[in-house]
């Protein structure tokens, strides 16, 4: 009977088969078309990719010199777009947003070097959203549809129109598939930028804010950078399908910024490759010195927009580039970028000898400061080893960023991939919830033990001879650079007491101080987590303010029972659960813009100061505990 019913489960037949349409399968499968869902908290959460598939259409138009303006709207959870292209053809308004495989970018000559190329994007937005609304105007008439979820509710007829040319989208994102959605400024804006500075003279209007670009990617450098941390002025080079800009700084690392087509590549591909080959080439032939590949690349700032025809990217969300040439039966990347590179810039250090000297001298400083932790890091490197065999601080996970990625189900498991997450907990307790409450497929809890230490104005020797920081180092994968990083998000998993506070602080000291990529690149978050449970028999409600609290006990009555959770250890791992999952709240790091690092970290992490006690005492926060009768 037993055996009877198991074959039955696993029966396959012809009923096993299933056929979906384009819209089952897009919400079925939506991180094959926009990579993660998220809630907006991370730059590459899926409501950001909804309007970048609508806006690179704009672009694409703009880059065929249609249309100088584009008009961005966000009020609440509604985005609207209008271009002032060429206009979607009337009779094709339905098709291209509803039926997949269906648009213009098939024909190369139609669109010789754009960015979307698969006829997918604009039917994900459509099918991911709860409304969906499109207008194309075109030579005095308009034409408009409207839907939801995917599906066609009402088409519109034909009409006349006294609107300029071009084409408006409207949607809201799907609240059950976003959940507790919100749209950040700072990630809106930066996405806005790169669109201007790839493409300069265009301007986009975003909620009655101006962006436009005059000098393209040097413009893009001068707002990523500070004049005073710069060891030379800005190099900048253009030339047929290539724009480079370059400088380097006083930083460890390398801050790259690439892009394909006015795509914005954040995990780079082969022109990136082909940028640091031939980047290192020139700078060897240039000085004639066979310089470490390391000492040439250590502190780089930079900037590489290149223009491929047909352009190939290893998934939907064009986050990587794989192509190898950049148009059929054309040179490829690596020659390409090599042959721009040791022309325009060994030119341009042969005009400019004060610049070669000024970076020849970064250069040889990198040089030195390599030897100096050279004896320290081999040491150091044997003890993490070991140490590997049997790291107890590490609970790891199964599927890792930097993993290969498999031919079969390749779409899910990069999906999977930006799912990746090492939650960095202080203490065996607070890491014992986490280990038994997270997702083992993508979740890595890193244990901290007591307080780390506070390494501003230290050299990089500390992360080496301090045992924490090293295994930390080694458990990113982040000792050669950002490439190998091992986890897409890392989580700061602290109480909500003065004592976590403060690990906070001394953790977010240590990637400033040393990995300060992993913060610009937008992989490093503090885990928000409930300070109150209120509940009652029938409801219980998490609240992680003391306004929602207030809310809560209005909601279930003033006899309801408040625990306030003072250590992560207090929560229970079924609870936790709850916490890192599907609506897990996380804050996102990052730099303002022209932010002096050194500075910052000297104001709040270096000499007890008078300035800083001010700024403390003035700061100050003074919450009552209690909850009024009348307000019940």
């Amino acid at each position: 009977m037993a055996k009877e019913k198991e074959s039955t489960l696993f029966e396959y037949n012809e009923a096993s088969i299933k056929s979906l349409d384009w819209r089952e399968h897009i919400r079925l499968r939506p991180g094959m078309y926009i990579g993660k869902l998220g809630d907006g908290s991370s730059a590459d959460d899926g409501i950001y990719v909804l309007l970048k598939e609508v806006m690179d259409n704009c672009i694409d138009e703009h880059t065929m010199g249609y249309g100088k303006q584009i008009e961005l709207n966000i009020e609440g959870r509604t985005v609207s777009i209008r271009d002032f292209g060429r206009g979607i053809p009337l009779g094709k308004v339905v098709d291209v947003v509803s039926k997949i495989n269906t648009g213009a970018k098939y024909d190369s000559k139609v669109f010789q070097k754009s960015v979307g190329l698969n006829g997918v994007g604009t039917k994900a937005v459509n099918a991911l959203s709860e409304y969906f609304k499109v207008t194309a105007f075109r030579d005095g008439k308009e034409k408009t549809a409207e839907f939801a979820k995917g599906v066609l509710i009402k088409e519109y007829k034909e009409a006349k129109s006294g609107e300029s040319n071009g084409t408006l989208v409207s949607f809201i994102p799907d609240e059950s598939v976003f959940r507790n959605f919100h749209f950040i400024p700072d990630y809106l804006e930066n996405q806005l930028w790169n669109y201007c500075y790839l493409n300069a003279g265009l301007i986009i209007n975003y909620n009655g804010k101006k962006f436009v670009s005059k000098n393209g990617l040097m413009d893009l450098l001068q707002r990523k950078t500070n004049d005073d941390e710069i060891r030379y002025p800005i190099i900048h080079l253009k030339g047929e399908d290539v724009e480079i800009a370059f400088t380097h700084n006083n930083e460890y690392g390398e801050d790259l910024y690439s892009f394909v087509n006015g795509q914005y590549t954040t995990q780079g591909g082969t022109h990136v490759l082909a940028f640091r080959e031939a980047f290192v080439k020139t700078i060897r032939e240039f000085y004639k010195k066979d310089y470490d590949t390391s000492d040439i690349r250590q502190s780089i700032v930079a900037a590489i927009s290149v223009r491929v025809q047909e352009p190939v990217f290893e998934s939907q969300t064009k986050t990587k580039l794989g192509s190898q040439v950049v148009y059929e039966g054309g040179p490829s990347m690596k020659n390409f970028m090599t042959d721009f590179l040791g022309k325009e810039l060994d030119n341009y250090l042969h005009k400019n000898s004060a610049i070669a000297e000024a970076l020849k001298k970064r250069i040889e400083q990198s040089e030195r400061e390599r030897k100096e932790l050279a004896g320290i890091k081999k040491l150091a490197n044997e003890r993490a080893k070991k140490a590997n065999l049997h790291n107890k601080k590490l609970r790891d996970c199964r599927i890792h960023r930097n993993d290969d990625v498999p031919a079969k189900g390749k779409e899910e498991f990069i999906a999977k991939q930006l799912q990746s997450t090492i939650f960095i907990t202080e203490g065996d307790s607070a890491s014992g919830s986490i280990t038994k409450s997270r997702d083992v497929e993508t979740q890595a809890v890193f244990s901290l033990r007591g307080k780390p230490l506070n390494c501003f104005g230290l050299t990089k020797k500390v992360v080496y001879e301090n045992e924490e920081f090293n295994l930390l180092q080694h458990a990113l994968n982040i000792e050669d650079g950002n490439d190998g990083l091992r986890y897409h998000n890392i989580i700061i998993a602290t109480d909500a007491d003065v004592d976590g506070m403060h690990i906070r602080l001394l953790l977010m000291t240590f990637f400033l101080q040393f990995f300060p990529d992993l913060i610009r690149d937008g992989h490093v978050y503090i885990l928000d987590t409930p300070l109150f449970r209120v509940r009652t028999k029938q409801e219980t409600i998490y609240c992680y303010s003391e306004q929602e609290k207030k809310n809560a006990i209005r909601k279930l009555g003033a006899k309801s029972e408040i625990t306030r959770f003072k250590g992560l250890g207090e929560i229970s791992p079924e609870e936790f659960g709850k916490f890192i999952g599907a609506d897990i709240r996380k804050q996102p790091v990052f730099l303002e813009l022209h932010t002096h690092i050194q500075y910052l970290l000297e104001y709040y992490m270096g000499k007890n100061t008078p300035e800083r006690q001010d700024f403390i005492v003035s700061n100050l926060k003074i919450e009552m505990d209690v909850v009024e009768e009348e307000s019940v």
